[in-house]
């Protein structure tokens, strides 16, 4: 007899569409849904094979005649800040950071469609409304997190919350932290913001001896990957497994 208590996920493919990353090229995708009783050790599986989280789906490049997307993950243990991070955590330290229950707020979009205006205007998450921003904070089937860094309170405003400087929405696996996505005001005074909450999410996994950042996909050739790279050491997969650089 069968043990059906394990099905096998569905997989489907993605019409072709424009790839956000390299000029001229198209992109298309293959995912499943993440649904079942073993939905947490489904989605860590296909975590480890380059899938990525984006709601109740997990999803990975198929690309034809492409494979330029390579998952990456920092190696938590041996990281060292260089002297640019250094920098970058001294001039930050003061900001307040709190983890969350994933829960959407207005205010977490409004700083989200500023930063989409600045740095995505032409991507896919351009047009997002609010009610899609709570559908992609609020539907995750596995344990996730909202980290929210705000500018201290004032002096004479001290139970009121500083300004909201970032937001980052965040896995939490067996092995590490998978940034799902992550924005921040750019118009702030504040420097680097997207380096340093790369940096407060190494030092918390330090913390709780989780090995590994998962940072998504890093693509040879696009200035928006380029700072991936810049946290060492880096492993990337290849088709034989994780490979260090």
């Amino acid at each position: 007899m069968t043990d059906q208590s394990y099905q096998f996920p569905r997989f489907y493919a993605t019409a072709p569409s424009p790839c956000p990353y390299l000029p001229g090229k198209e992109e298309r995708k293959v995912y499943t849904d993440l649904c079942g009783p073993d939905v947490s050790e489904l989605n860590e599986a296909l975590g480890q094979v380059g899938f990525r989280r984006s709601q109740s789906v997990s999803y990975r490049p198929a690309c034809e005649g492409c494979s330029a997307c390579i998952s990456v993950r920092v190696i938590t243990e041996e990281f060292a800040q260089n002297k640019s991070q250094k920098k970058v955590w001294r001039q930050n330290r003061e900001i307040k950071v709190e983890t969350m229950d994933a829960f959407a707020t207005s205010e977490q979009f409004e700083l989200l469609k500023k930063y989409l205006d600045a740095r995505h205007s032409e991507g896919g998450m351009a047009e997002m409304d609010e009610f899609e921003y709570v559908e992609m904070v609020d539907s995750s089937p596995v344990h996730t997190t909202l980290v929210e860094y705000r500018e201290p309170p004032g002096d004479f405003d001290s139970l009121r919350p500083g300004k909201l400087l970032g937001a980052a929405l965040t896995d939490v696996l067996s092995d590490g932290f998978s940034m799902v996505y992550s924005f921040f005001d750019t118009s702030s005074d504040r420097k680097s913001l997207g380096t340093y909450m790369i940096l407060e999410h190494i030092k918390r996994a330090k913390a709780a001896s989780l090995p590994h950042i998962y940072l998504g996909y890093w693509v040879k050739g696009s200035a928006k990957m380029d700072y991936k790279e810049k946290f060492q050491p880096l492993e990337r997969l290849s088709p034989s497994g994780w490979k260090r650089d």
